[in-house]
């Protein structure tokens, strides 16, 4: 028997010429795995590019960092300074948060932690669930770990590595747990967004009373509210354009308030540069007592932005992010401090407005101005963050359905969240009018990120064991140094809790009810889909002798089951004793990958005998991805099941088993051979791209590598194809010509009548009112109303 593959050829691309199969079909997967690992890694590409990168991460990433010296002595020294000393003291534990925190703790080594270029917790947590089963929604299949993006690795049994990673899989309730931290650092991030525009906003807008001292404060509020209005407002030009626009002024921040900063230290006091001294930490804590205990409230607001660089890694390669902190960002703001420490050791009473007063004159309104910009440009960073953490918590069942707008065709990572953005803004400004102080959103502020930063450290614990598999030493050395620094900071804002330090914390327990809730609705409706889901001798029964009527077209019905026929199937056809000639059950899930490559993204499986004309399709996407709303989905969906059966019908003649249920994957290895040898007669190259084509060993099969590929036939025997092939395409194809209809499931929720009453409280009022407000499936997969179908069903629990 003589096989070989033809394409077919398009007379305007292709005249005259046949396609190289090695190149065209199928390249190897070495290369491929490659360029898909290195796609949003700091990329080996000219020094140009990464320069460039380095220029715009600036005014993205480091924008909520660089403006911290507008209000970090204020808030330090809320009153007079009654000893230059305690400047000194100051200025050192600021020196030596910024090396520990940002430099060394995120810049070199949390930023390592990245799934892909992608960083915040969701990232961390995504890595962890591929080294271990943590994950508490149950929809992974092995399939997945052969996903060229789905880099995991074995553990040796007695390994100190497998050993964590038994006792996190052994009960549930650590699962929830880690869970929980996790969507507790999120919603950290989540106020944070909310108030870094607000601090840096009207801390730069405060420069106006310094020149005109009897001015009212709510002048002041009112030009803040007006300038967040016009940033949130300008969110859905994208990061790409934005950070164009605010690279060029922070950057020139930077050089201000470093240029500042060598001034006042050659015009004021040099000697404010022996803080670099530690031992001046600790006169300063042996003066100040408790008053010197609770300040770092205030020096802990020099290292705010930290956590919103690692959320906002996705953006940019991490080599461009660690060439701007160590080049631009950390010199500028060491010699910023420097030169307000040396001008407070002169004008300790000037502390209220220590920036602004720093400023020479003669370049004061200039200053003001960029110092404004400035303001605006670090609430884009914590902006860019909230967004990217809310499409991760999207994508891991963690967060209801919103709009997800992908601003940028080169880096799918810069997305614009529009429901959030507005959420965000009247948050924003309902906390400046409230407060019109900066030293209570300081307050709150801190409380923020502390807890943002106790969760990294949690996390990138658990990644160097699992992950790294770093020795104990070093990961009690940085989880012993990391739980130092940031528990002393976490005691002092605790002083000020009731200072605004609650405010963060309101806003997290809200966004962490929602959270927590959508995602316990979001298990409970899958457990309900796996429990009742209908066994395949249900689907054998099926026939006209129990009434049931095909009718033409394609029924394409939508679960999140990645096996099994879906309870809201027979519930329909039970209603209504009626299915199209081709049913087709369409599961989307997300997988804990940064993303999937569209040539793996659709898996397909025959379900029942041929007769039947039933498929299963799964569509496997990454948190990076496009939110399931594919232009082209339908098309792709119809690719790959043309594509199936082709391969299908060419492994026919070769397999041991003329059983409907035999898949691919699941073939002898004398089937495998029967087909490479069959090919390799034919005198041509395709055996290797047949292997190539990573047959799975699962109920979902056949990877497809491009949409294009379905357009090949199987020659055999010199024949074009075999019958039953032809006649099961012109089939499909007549069934699509005859219409597709998009079956969706309306699964309620309700909590049972003996349920404890906070459970009937989250799932009847809590949950149901998310789902109300949340988007409708049928907006998610773009189905046109004309051929939408609802099926609705309610469970209890």
């Amino acid at each position: 028997m003589e096989m070989a593959l033809e394409i077919d050829e398009d007379s305007d691309n292709n005249k005259g010429s046949m396609w190289d199969l090695d190149q065209k079909l199928d390249q190897p997967m070495d290369e491929e795995a490659g360029r898909l690992r290195n796609m949003y890694r700091e990329k080996k590409s000219s020094a140009i590019l990464l320069l460039r990168l380095a220029f715009q991460s600036l005014g993205v990433v480091y924008g909520d960092l660089g403006t911290s010296p507008l209000y970090v002595f204020y808030n330090t020294f809320p009153g007079k300074i009654e000893d230059p000393e305690d400047v000194v003291g100051a200025l050192s534990l600021i020196v030596y948060s910024l090396t520990l925190i940002p430099l060394l703790k995120y810049v070199f080594i949390v930023c390592k932690a990245n799934d892909n270029g992608q960083g915040g917790t969701f990232a961390l947590y995504s890595l962890l669930c591929r080294h271990a089963k943590i994950k508490t929604i149950p929809n992974q299949h092995r399939t997945d770990e052969e996903l060229t993006t789905y880099s995991c690795s074995t553990f040796h049994e007695k390994s100190f590595a497998a050993k964590t990673k038994r006792w996190l899989e052994r009960h549930v309730s650590r699962k929830n747990a880690l869970l929980i931290l996790v969507l507790v650092g999120t919603c950290m991030v989540i106020g944070d967004g909310i108030l870094t525009p607000a601090i840096s906003v009207l801390s730069a807008a405060g420069g106006i009373k310094v020149d005109h001292p009897r001015m009212s404060n709510d002048v002041v509020v009112v030009v803040a509210v007006v300038i967040l209005v016009g940033l949130f407002s300008m969110q859905h030009y994208g990061t790409d354009r934005v950070s164009w626009l605010f690279a060029p002024i922070v950057l020139l921040w930077f050089l201000v308030i470093g240029g500042i900063g060598i001034f006042n230290i050659w015009k004021y006091d040099r000697s404010v540069l022996r803080a670099f001294s530690p031992v001046h930490i600790y006169r300063y804590f042996k003066r100040g007592g408790r008053d010197g205990w609770t300040s770092l409230g205030g020096i802990m607001l020099s290292i705010t932005g930290t956590e919103a660089l690692f959320a906002d890694l996705g953006h940019f390669p991490v080599s461009s992010v660690q060439i701007a902190f160590t080049v631009v960002v950390f010199p500028c703001l060491l010699l910023a401090y420097s030169g307000q420490a040396a001008y407070l050791m002169n004008n300790r009473d000037h502390v209220v407005d220590a920036f602004y007063r720093s400023i020479p004159d003669s370049i004061y309104w200039p200053v003001f101005v960029i110092a404004t910009a400035a303001a605006i440009v670090a609430s884009q960073a914590t902006i860019s963050a909230t967004f990217s953490i809310i499409k991760q918590a999207l994508a891991l069942g963690c967060f209801p359905r919103v709009k997800v707008v992908h601003t940028s065709k080169k880096f799918l990572g810069q997305i614009y969240v529009p429901d959030i953005n507005w959420i965000l803004m009247v948050l924003c400004i309902a906390v400046t009018a409230g407060f019109k102080n900066q030293n209570q959103i300081g307050n709150a502020y801190g409380t923020a990120v502390v807890i943002v930063m106790l969760v990294t450290t949690l996390l990138m614990t658990l990644i160097m064991i699992l992950v790294w598999r770093c020795h104990w030493i070093l990961v009690l050395l940085f989880t012993g140094l990391s739980l130092v620094v940031e528990c002393t900071y976490f005691s002092a804002v605790l002083f000020k809790v009731d200072q605004g330090g609650w405010v963060p914390l309101v806003i997290a327990a809200a966004f962490l009810l929602i959270m927590y809730v959508w995602h316990y609705g979001t298990v409970k409706r899958y457990e309900f889909e796996m429990h009742s889901k209908v066994s395949m001798a249900w689907i054998l029964g099926l026939g006209p002798s129990l009434g049931l009527v095909r009718v033409p077209g394609i029924g394409l019905v939508y679960t999140e089951l990645a096996s099994g026929v879906p309870h809201i199937f027979s519930h329909f056809i039970t209603n209504l004793p009626a299915i199209h000639s081709v049913v087709v059950f369409v599961c989307v899930k997300y997988l804990p990958v940064y993303t999937v490559p569209e040539e793996e993204r659709f898996l397909v499986k025959r379900i029942g005998p041929k007769s039947f004309h039933m498929f299963r399709c799964v569509a496997r996407y990454g948190y990076k991805d496009l939110h399931k709303k594919d232009d082209d989905f339908e098309k792709k969906l119809f690719d790959s099941l043309f594509l199936f059966v082709r391969l299908e019908s060419m492994m026919e003649g070769c397999s041991d088993s003329d059983e409907y249920s035999c898949l691919f994957g699941q073939q002898s290895e004398r089937s495998r051979e029967c087909l490479l040898n069959s090919n390799n007669s034919t005198g041509n190259t395709t055996s290797s791209n047949i292997d190539s084509t990573n047959f799975s060993t699962v109920d979902s099969i056949v990877p497809v590598r491009s949409p294009m590929h379905a357009n090949f036939t199987v020659r055999s025997s010199g024949q074009v194809s075999s019958q039953t092939e032809t006649h099961e395409l012109e089939f499909l194809n007549s069934s699509r010509d005859a219409g597709v209809v998009h079956i969706l499931g309306n699964t309620v929720v309700r909590a049972r009548r003996d349920a404890r009453f906070y459970k009937k409280i989250a799932i009847d009022y809590v949950y149901a009112f998310l789902r109300k407000i949340c988007r409708e499936n049928s907006v998610i997969f773009n189905v046109p109303h004309e051929s939408l179908l609802n099926v609705g069903q309610i469970f209890y629990v």
